[in-house]
């Protein structure tokens, strides 16, 4: 799967912070003659092993329109077999993490053949993100609306501040959130994403970590400290190890109890066949730090 994924990945020009691994990406217009607000729809930067990717059009509150995703896409996907590559992180720029699809690119006059490839775009990058083969990361500051909190419960992790809210308002404009509906409905109690869907009333942070919407709520300022606490140590952890237990966690998660246990037996077999998985063995009976290969090798028997 990840040899498939880096075949698709493309090359952008560099952009990001002073001494990591910039790259950018976004076509300043989208089909139809669908102007966006800025050239550069995603900011991606590279460093220590974490990627951020930055959703970067907030005068239209980060919305994801299919210029937007396949920017999104882009950075996902670039070159994501790299042993130095261990987190990614995705966040908004300005107060709105992401007001979901454009709904300028939804209108009537775009047609049912360009909604469509906006739907199908959308789902691509949603259902790409647990096939990836490191953990990803929601970083929320602000309002996750419709599609935006789609892709907040799509990640692994999501780490909100206090101030943020999530929301499936499309009922009110006439477009239920059925797409949004999809991971809400896998990631929350079923009455809970039912009143959200049917209302389309925002949940504050705190609820939204009740109900398992994301895994840790913090104050505003430490929102950066805190979501870069976890990638590091994400980081500490070998990537092979780490890639073979996010596929086979969502594997079993489908599957019933028995399934899932066979499953998952196996894998722990597998994982104890590879070159780190034996490190990571060998270096705990001796009392010291593992010494990571990162690669999904088998080691000696």
């Amino acid at each position: 799967m990840a040899a498939a994924l880096a075949r698709l990945c493309l090359r952008g020009k560099p952009f990001g912070r002073p001494g990591s691994v910039p790259f950018s990406s976004g076509p300043p217009q989208a089909p139809g003659g669908l102007q966006e607000a800025e050239a550069r729809l995603t900011r991606a930067w590279q460093e220590g092993g974490i990627r951020n990717i930055v959703l970067s059009n907030p005068l239209r509150r980060n919305a994801l329109s299919l210029a937007m995703l396949k920017s999104l896409h882009k950075d996902l996907l670039r070159e994501i077999d790299s042993t130095d590559l261990r987190v990614i992180i995705i966040s908004g720029e300005g107060p709105v993490f992401s007001s979901g699809h454009d709904l300028k690119e939804l209108s009537h006059e775009t047609g049912g053949k360009y909604h469509q490839e906006v739907f199908e775009t959308c789902a691509e990058v949603m259902t790409l993100l647990p096939k990836l083969p490191v953990p990803i990361i929601a970083k929320v500051n602000g309002l996750a609306t419709a599609a935006g909190c789609q892709l907040v419960a799509s990640c692994d992790i999501a780490v909100a501040s206090e101030e943020s809210k999530f929301a499936t308002p499309g009922v009110n404009v006439g477009l239920f959130c059925s797409t949004p509906a999809v991971p809400l409905g896998r990631a929350v109690p079923r009455k809970v994403a039912l009143e959200m869907l049917f209302t389309g009333e925002p949940i504050t942070a705190q609820e939204a970590l009740l109900h398992g919407l994301v895994s840790r709520v913090v104050l505003a300022e430490k929102l950066e400290d805190e979501t870069l606490r976890i990638a590091r140590r994400i980081c500490e952890n070998s990537r092979s190890v780490l890639a073979l237990g996010k596929a086979t966690f969502y594997k079993q998660m489908a599957q019933d109890v028995e399934t899932a246990y066979r499953t998952a037996s196996g894998v722990m077999v597998d994982n104890l066949a590879l070159e780190d998985g034996q490190e990571g063995i060998e270096a705990f009976l001796r009392k010291r730090k593992p010494v990571w290969s990162q690669l999904g090798r088998k080691g000696s028997s």
